[in-house]
């Protein structure tokens, strides 16, 4: 018998449930860190809350768990006004820093004195607003008085209920940031990609929340730790430790490392007892946030024009080290861009003992005049990442040498080639190992081919044991082979061949992307495949054909070419084919497609959407706006022929309104949901048959 559908009401009191049961176990788990269930158990929970959306999609709210993955691609920021400036903290750098700010502070004010200490985590401050509970507004702190709104990139971010346990309409102040193995997870893929590295982890928390594609947000997993509710008083509290508590009571992430402390004394002895062991934290702190507890006396303390008289932050000085470069190595990431390391004599540096740095490049070893044998100073980039920060030539003997970036790749000896306006030699022989092991990695990810359970150390396994020499070697494996590989058991070999096996049927683009073409990125390879329709027409395109496609640069354009004109490469995708990999692009009607529909109101329309759309998300709309015949697009131009705007659709429908009224565009015509879901209908698409569908 079929299971009878939930009615409406029904499945808005189930979503509610799960939406209540999900968000308090994201705050035992993101914010508190003690799970009371299984990774998998969670992982149920949002797939039932996930059903039952795309069943309903009335029921789906922007403040779902189901939202946080990153919408649309912003064409830029709007502005925000704070309503309460956000200052900075005047710097302390030593105890009789501290000293002077306790004197000046009790001058002031007769009463008690109370400090509550913080820990300064280096991140980027955030504003973020609550209304009736639910987040509605998050911005940057911009200059203090005017900030962008971020609120899509915030969204992302697990740490930040997107409802409070209490319907309060409240603003909060708290710093972003990127967690160390978050960190060093991103520049580790960044320098695999041969791409520039992070300098530390406030500049990619910082870069992550400036991105306008929100999926770029999600994917770095960032976290907030709440420092300030504004206005406290007005909630009827009386003291900042209370308002902290309060915050946290309330769902929202309140570091717990703190201390309150009646003489400066106490508060200069906790500063030196995290010098040492906040290394040994999560995530990077540059120094120590010290604030009158008192909400009265901070009103009767004020402000000077840039920073709070009742705060101050101290700075803990940059740990380093003199050691010896003993040697530079070199190693080859997955675009063949070939990094030297400087390896020296053991130092201790921020709890950990450290013999490597990355140089980057050869630019860089020129421009500081790095030789093996130098005596060098390192220290570790936001307490994280080790680096050479100079060197000492007034230790030099005279035995030092200069260091000389070969001309062959140091894994398969081919010769290294390096494009006049980049810093990187690249090897680009796709037979070299060391781009054989990180390019099957990125195959076989999520973004790429997909192949769910062969992750890097079952590749490595596959490469020493020469079951495998390339992407096409996967193909060819049999059951027989992977039993021979140590803990792999019969259900996994199936588990992992049947994997293999599914990733074949994947569109063009999938195979494109993870064939990790040098400046090829995600988005390029989809706009390849539309444009072209299969890999052979693609591979017989011309320097004129591919510049001529919107998104397609001259430099993108060459790095294909020399791809395909690759003896190896060809010989690769032969094989690639003769194992029956799809080559064709199947995700939608080609750009170039005569069978593609002609007779359809979206038919050779370019079309942007944007704003908040309920019965349909905005990656099913554009499906089916492409399956129409149509191509969406993510910014508003003069060429733009519909714009479909959801509920706070912003900066893109005042463009197409800007772009309608000046006469640049005067047919550009401009949808809402309802005529948008009208339209759909004339052509015989039915939200009904959606539901159904899912």
């Amino acid at each position: 018998m079929t299971k009878a559908h939930p009615t409406l009401e029904q499945a808005a009191s189930q979503v509610a449930e799960l939406r209540r049961v999900i968000q308090y176990h994201s705050t035992r788990y993101y914010v508190e860190d003690r799970p009371e269930i299984t990774d998998a158990q969670y992982d149920a929970l949002m797939r039932d809350l996930i059903a039952l959306e795309q069943a309903y999609p009335v029921l789906i709210t922007p403040d779902s768990p189901t939202q946080r993955v990153g919408g649309e691609t912003l064409s830029s920021f709007t502005k925000v006004r704070h309503e309460v400036a956000m200052l900075s903290l005047g710097n302390a750098y030593n105890a009789e820093d501290m000293r002077d700010f306790d004197r000046r502070v009790r001058e002031a004010v007769s009463a008690p004195i109370r400090y509550v200490c913080e820990l300064k985590i280096d991140g980027l401050a955030v504003s973020l607003r609550y209304e009736e509970g639910r987040f509605v507004l998050g911005a940057t702190r911009g200059d203090g008085e005017v900030g962008e709104d971020i609120t899509v990139n915030l969204t992302t971010i697990r740490t930040i209920p997107l409802q409070l346990s209490s319907p309060l309409t409240m603003e909060v102040r708290g710093e972003a940031y990127m967690p160390k193995r978050s960190f060093e997870r991103l520049n580790e893929t960044r320098e695999a990609a041969g791409e520039p590295l992070f300098a530390n982890p406030r500049n990619a928390a910082a870069g992550s929340l400036r991105q306008l594609d929100s999926k770029v947000a999600a994917s770095r997993r960032l976290s907030v730790f709440v420092y300030t509710v504004s206005e406290a008083a007005g909630l009827g509290l009386s003291a900042h430790s209370e308002a902290l508590d309060f915050a946290h009571a309330l769902g929202l992430p309140v570091n717990p490392e703190r201390g309150v402390f009646t003489e400066i004394a106490e508060v200069i002895d906790y500063i030196n007892s995290w010098s040492e062991r906040r290394h040994a934290l999560p995530y990077a702190t540059d120094g120590m946030v010290v604030k009158v507890d008192s909400l009265a006396l901070q009103q009767s303390l004020g402000f000077t024009a840039k920073s709070p008289r009742w705060a101050i932050a101290y700075k803990y000085a940059a740990e380093q080290a003199e050691t010896t470069l003993r040697e530079i190595i070199l190693s080859v990431g997955r675009t063949g861009a070939v990094t030297p390391t400087a390896v020296f004599d053991p130092v201790s540096l921020a709890g950990t003992t450290v013999s490597r740095a990355s140089l980057h490049n050869e630019d860089y070893i020129v421009e500081k005049d790095i030789r093996i044998g130098d005596t060098i100073v390192v220290q570790k980039a936001g307490d994280i990442i080790p680096e050479v920060v100079r060197v000492l030539p007034e230790a030099r003997t005279g035995s030092e040498e200069a260091f000389v970036m070969p001309h062959d790749c140091p894994q398969c000896q081919e010769l290294l080639h390096r494009l006049p306006e980049e810093s990187a030699w690249r090897c680009i022989n796709p037979a070299c190992p060391a781009l054989i092991r990180e390019g099957i990695i990125h195959f076989v990810s999520r973004d790429a081919m997909n192949i769910d359970g062969l992750g890097e150390q079952w590749v490595a396994l596959l490469l020493e044991h020469g079951l495998i020499r390339d992407v096409a070697d996967l193909y060819r494996l049999s059951k027989e082979q992977l039993l021979q590989l140590e803990r792999m058991g019969d259900k996994l070999a199936t588990n992992l061949l049947a994997a293999i096996e599914s990733s074949k049927t994947n569109s063009l683009e999938r195979l494109l992307f993870g064939l990790g073409i040098r400046l090829v990125g995600e988005k390029a390879t989809k706009t390849l495949a539309r444009q072209f329709g299969d890999l052979d027409h693609l591979m017989q395109a011309t320097l004129e054909d591919l510049v001529a496609i919107r998104d397609i640069g001259p430099k993108m354009a060459e790095s294909l070419l020399e791809y395909f004109a690759f003896e190896a490469s060809r010989d690769l995708l032969q094989r690639l084919q003769e194992a029956g990999v799809n080559t064709l692009y199947t995700s939608g009607p080609r750009a170039q497609d005569d069978n593609a529909p002609t007779d359809t109101f979206f038919s050779g329309k370019t079309c942007v959407l944007t704003g908040t759309l309920v019965v349909y998300d905005r990656k099913r709309a554009g499906e089916i706006i492409e399956q129409l015949g149509g191509k969406v697009t993510g910014s508003v131009s003069k060429q733009t022929d519909i714009l479909v705007a959801g509920e706070k659709a912003g900066s893109k429908l005042e463009k197409a309104q800007a772009i309608q009224s000046s006469g640049q565009n005067p047919n550009l015509r401009i949808l809402n949901e309802a005529e948008f879901v009208y339209l759909l209908q004339e052509q015989g698409i039915h939200a009904s048959d959606e539901a159904e569908k899912a």
